[in-house]
């Protein structure tokens, strides 16, 4: 268990956690000598009877610190609010409870501190005043104490209310949830390398595995748990972290050291903010804000996505756009600050990591949102699924939800699937009565028609599902429906098997109409109606008008063509002329056709594969 202090400059935190552990977490020079804690100091103590201990993070008061106290407190599981009896409530008792109360936190007790300094009456007075602050803030009915570190007050029973609660705390949920780590402090040791700490706030780590953080891979050298040496740590404890192929510089505080699987960084997020009761206007949008989650502090804009504002102790969705990129997984909660940074505004929990930037307000996003808050990972993937009329990713929504199994592909569901299927029939039903001579469309157009938004993959599988269920046909790269087929007649089937073999000799040159009709003693008139049935059925390909090749040429071409794109990310007319070994001429055709028929797209003096479509593809791995 995670216990964090919080609560006024000079009320006696640190002073405390010495008294509990025997510790003095103020390590820095200034720290002595100011008599004040600038920096998070960390201290543990074992809980008798239990395989666990505690660990303390304490945190600075100064008012100007606020940002260091909060890369502090995202991890804490119970809360230490201390009030010193002869000061009392101060400015940051109050904020520091908002951001206790904005983070969550549930769990805790408030302590008044320095109790050897005031008459019984004042502490009672004060415990009554704290009391009365409590109300609304979700630790309403957390213990209050009197403590004295000096004399000794109130410590035995503090140590034992925490030992009891930490015997009761079961460890945090980590199954099925991938690591993540929340870098508040790293540094370099001799002999060690670089070392980062902070609190794992999901799934397990252990020696050996290969972590990523801000774009880099490095390798857990060795790890200690708790202030102890161990070969695994689990989500709940403060870890430190020493990291091979990693410098100090590339892990600074704010970053997040995870699972290479869940490794994300978005410059917006939607979330669900609650503004906190005490502040004086409502939270509006475009108002710049700090936002802090985990470790990490940003500055971001806010849009509320449910109205312009959110008032005083409400509650609404909103997007926040980050100036920098952030780590942020479904669930995490967060903190906003004014953009001055003088005072603690709001809090909430990330809905989605990805965001959109456009119709982020229309009732279907609204809706998506709303899945998001569901409480189980299974509700709000079925949810999700019911919802995505063009499919659900499976690897985002598990790396959304910080999964540690990647799952891969896409997910569609029965109701979004029987509506994608009629738009389909319809379309092909419509193209067959537009166009009677013609076989079908090909798979890519026919996808711009009905679904230009769906994910290809996810259209290839819909495909192959009809396909197998007998609801279309596929021919090549053309698809019809079943009932609707180019009938060739007794003489073009004749025409067509006398062509086969010269076409397949001609290979990439091609073949022309009147070559073959002469070749094969047929009239021209009859050769050229033939060829064209035969290319509307997707049997062969014209290349330019009277010249043609047969599909299994177009899938050798189709296939050195993609090759050129993904070495060069583009194709030119050289570089296919010297892969085929076709002239300048032929080569500039076959492009042009490639172009035609939605396999490639011309921008100015190149061609780009188009990345859906699926033309030829099946033939070059036959």
């Amino acid at each position: 268990m995670i216990v964090g202090t919080a609560g006024h400059i000079d009320h006696g935190k640190t002073t405390l956690v010495r008294a509990l552990t025997g510790v003095d977490t103020d390590r820095l020079p200034e720290e002595k000598a100011r008599g004040i804690s600038i920096e998070l100091g960390y201290a543990y103590l074992d809980v008798p009877d239990h395989e666990e201990r505690l660990g303390f993070i304490d945190v600075p008061g100064h008012e100007k610190l606020v940002h260091t106290m909060l890369a502090g407190a995202s991890g804490i599981d119970f809360a230490l609010l201390l009030v010193a009896a002869d000061d009392g409530v101060m400015p940051q008792t109050r904020e520091h409870l908002a951001v206790l109360s904005l983070l969550g936190l549930r769990r805790g007790a408030v302590v008044i501190t320095k109790a050897d300094r005031a008459e019984s009456s004042r502490v009672e007075a004060l415990q009554e005043e704290v009391r009365a602050l409590l109300a609304g803030t979700g630790l309403d009915a957390v213990p209050i104490l009197a403590a004295s570190a000096q004399t000794g007050q109130g410590v035995n029973e503090l140590r034992e209310l925490l030992f009891e609660t930490a015997r009761q705390t079961p460890p945090r949920a980590c199954r099925g949830l991938a690591a993540r780590l929340a870098v508040d402090r790293a540094f370099s040791l001799d002999g060690v390398g670089t070392v980062v700490t902070g609190t794992l706030h999901a799934g397990e780590i252990a020696v050996g595995d290969e972590l990523f953080i801000q774009g880099h891979r490095a390798r857990v050298k060795s790890l200690h748990a708790q202030n102890r040496a161990v070969e695994r740590a689990q989500a709940g404890q403060r870890c430190a972290v020493a990291l091979a192929g990693l410098a100090r510089e590339d892990a600074p505080r704010g970053q997040w050291l995870t699972a290479p699987a869940v490794a994300l960084a978005t410059d917006r997020f939607d979330a669900r903010l609650t503004l906190w009761p005490g502040e004086a206007k409502p939270l509006r949008s475009g108002q710049r804000v700090h936002v802090h989650l985990g470790a990490q502090s940003v500055m971001a804009s806010v849009a509320v996505l449910e109205g312009d504002a959110i008032d005083p102790g409400a509650s609404a969705r909103v997007q926040l756009v980050c100036h920098a990129p952030v780590g942020a997984w479904r669930g995490d909660r967060l903190v906003l600050r004014d953009a001055g940074a003088s005072r603690t505004m709001a809090g909430g929990v990330v809905l989605d990591p990805f965001a959109p930037a456009r119709y982020r307000r229309t009732p279907e996003r609204l809706a998506e949102l709303a899945a998001c808050e569901l409480p189980t990972l299974a509700r709000r993937r079925e949810r999700l699924l019911a919802l995505s009329s063009l499919g659900l990713d499976l690897a985002r929504f598990a790396q959304a939800e910080g999964l540690a199994q990647a799952l891969q592909g896409w997910a569609l569901g029965d109701d979004a699937a029987a509506a994608l299927t009629t738009r389909l029939l319809a379309a092909l039903a419509d193209f067959h009565q537009q166009s009677p001579e013609e076989l079908g469309p090909d798979a890519a157009r026919l996808r711009r028609l009905v679904a230009p938004r769906i994910a290809e993959p996810l259209w290839r599988d819909l495909l192959a599902g009809l396909r197998a269920a007998g609801r279309i046909a596929l021919r090549g790269a053309f698809v019809h429906l079943p009932e609707h087929g180019v009938q060739l007649s007794a003489i073009e089937e004749r025409i067509a098997q006398k062509i086969a073999p010269r076409l397949a000799a001609a290979g990439v040159e091609g073949a022309w109409a009147r070559d073959l009709a002469k070749d094969c003693a047929e009239p021209e008139p009859l050769m050229r109606a033939t060829l064209a049935r035969l290319a509307r059925q997707g049997e062969l390909h014209q290349v330019v008008k009277d010249l043609y090749c047969d599909t299994a040429t177009m899938a050798r071409l189709a296939a050195i063509a993609r090759r050129i794109s993904a070495e060069h990310g583009k194709v030119t007319a050289a570089a296919f002329r010297d892969a085929t070994g076709l002239g300048r001429k032929r080569a500039i055709q076959h492009l042009e056709h490639f172009d035609r028929v939605g396999l490639l797209r011309r921008v100015g003096d190149e061609h780009r594969l188009r990345p859906d479509s699926g033309l030829f593809a099946q033939e070059s791995t036959t």
